[in-house]
């Protein structure tokens, strides 16, 4: 299926089971298989996912790419199935995006659980230059993402394959164009207008979007809660499942009971 943007753009979206819709958003230059591993974790309701465009079935086109232009086409998304509201769960680049969703957009959206994203590096903890020249080297910047993803007792045991890599048939400018997005977020003024119910989770061990920024954005979204998840580092989703669907599924169920 795909919805058509206001420029015009195709985004190619996917919904599975019934229920209460609940949007799930990747990481830069990802598609959806990013949530593939987690996907039975929420069962029950109608999960929707997307492939940001520049990657996945969704148009490409070579163009200027915003977080915020990024919401606009989960807006478009949400039209076409003719949703007025849904629970957004995002991770990542994909948290960017959902603060100008809940930002531009409060009436679209119930509850908001913001994963291992910051407010951008304008006013958020960044990553160090160390981390950013290993992950331009190409022959190094699988690994180095791996080991930013997961712990390496995690990935002893689990040999793959991995869904938090990117997009394999990315073009390579669709791949600057989401660098560019996501290094270019600022929504720290827009911030103290979200009105959604938020919780904010992030690894104690994210050095990828460092954990400080968990705190710094409960601080900023008016009546927002920080968790941050022992031992995690920046897929906390999929290596600590356990923990995070729980208690993603625990604060979307207070918050439709205070509805």
């Amino acid at each position: 299926m795909h919805a058509t943007t206001v420029d015009g753009t195709r985004i190619a979206y996917q919904v599975r089971g019934t229920g209460q819709p609940l949007v799930l958003l990747a990481g830069q230059s990802n598609n959806h298989t990013w949530w593939d591993p987690i996907l039975p974790d929420f069962a029950g309701r109608r999960l929707i996912t997307l492939d940001w465009r520049g990657t996945g079935e969704s148009d490409k086109p070579d163009d200027v790419y915003t977080t915020r232009g990024f919401a606009q086409d989960v807006v478009a998304v949400l039209d076409d199935l003719g949703l007025d509201t849904a629970n957004v769960y995002e991770t990542s680049m994909g948290g960017r995006v959902a603060q100008w969703l809940a930002i531009d957009y409060p009436e679209r959206v119930d509850a908001l659980v913001l994963g291992c994203t910051s407010p951008g590096a304008a006013h958020g903890y960044e990553r160090s230059q160390e981390i950013r020249k290993a992950l331009a080297d190409p022959a190094r910047t699988d690994r180095v993402l791996l080991e930013l993803m997961y712990s390496p007792a995690w990935l002893a045991e689990n040999p793959g394959p991995y869904y938090v890599l990117g997009d394999p048939t990315m073009p390579s400018y669709a791949k600057g164009r989401h660098l560019v997005a996501s290094n270019r977020h600022d929504a720290w003024d827009g911030l103290p207008t979200i009105t959604a119910p938020t919780l904010i989770l992030h690894g104690t061990d994210d050095i990828f979007s460092p954990a400080a920024n968990a705190q710094l954005l409960a601080d900023r979204i008016p009546g927002a809660r920080a968790e941050l998840i022992t031992g995690a580092r920046h897929a906390y989703f999929h290596e600590f499942r356990s923990v995070a669907s729980p208690a993603v599924l625990a604060f979307l169920a207070a918050a439709q009971d205070r509805t």
